[in-house]
């Protein structure tokens, strides 16, 4: 898996690249929160759950349904989200389905059952560039290092490039059209 810091960057830089007045503060938080959101199943570790078991690491919590499930609730509380209904279904869902989207290009691990239920085999990406992470108690460690060092490379320059563009887009359009770009 990638770092909890890379997951949660998907998310804020769509919020940065969309702007506030499309994608509220709130509601970035909330797709932060979405996209680290899936690796809470490592407490199965916990309850005994083995990791290639349907619940286990990468399992049901790493699939589509369960990204359609945190985009339906959060449509249902869109109005604490300071949004509409939809936009805050499509925007948790696309965050929570980066997860294992971004687990599915790591190096190590069973893969990710992106299809659960109706599969629970494990799936990763064709190009297997970044490294996966260490659990907490390596994390700060030469691994961790190579690790945050591979994610930059593969995740960060280009996450960030693409959402500066954008919003550098949607401002210089807003100067062209007359809009008040203090606003966002």
């Amino acid at each position: 898996m990638p770092t909890i810091f890379t997951h949660a960057l998907i998310p804020l830089a769509a919020g940065v690249a969309l702007g506030s007045r499309r994608i509220p503060p709130r509601l970035v938080g909330a797709g932060m929160l979405a996209a680290m959101l899936p690796d809470a199943d490592v407490l199965a570790f916990k309850l005994g759950i083995d990791y290639a078991h349907a619940f286990g690491h990468r399992g049901a919590s790493h699939s589509l349904v369960f990204a359609l499930a945190c985009g339906a609730l959060a449509g249902a509380g869109a109005r604490g989200l300071r949004t509409s209904a939809l936009t805050a279904f499509l925007f948790i869902a696309l965050s929570a389905v980066s997860h294992p989207l971004l687990d599915m290009l790591t190096d190590g691990g069973l893969g990710v059952a992106l299809l659960w239920p109706w599969s629970d085999a494990r799936h990763f990406a064709p190009w297997r560039v970044i490294e996966v992470s260490p659990f907490a108690n390596r994390f700060f460690s030469a691994r961790g290092v190579a690790v945050l060092l591979s994610e930059f490379r593969w995740v960060w320059l280009p996450v960030l490039a693409l959402a500066g563009l954008a919003a550098w887009q949607r401002c210089r359009m807003k100067a062209v059209c007359g809009s008040d770009v203090s606003r966002e």
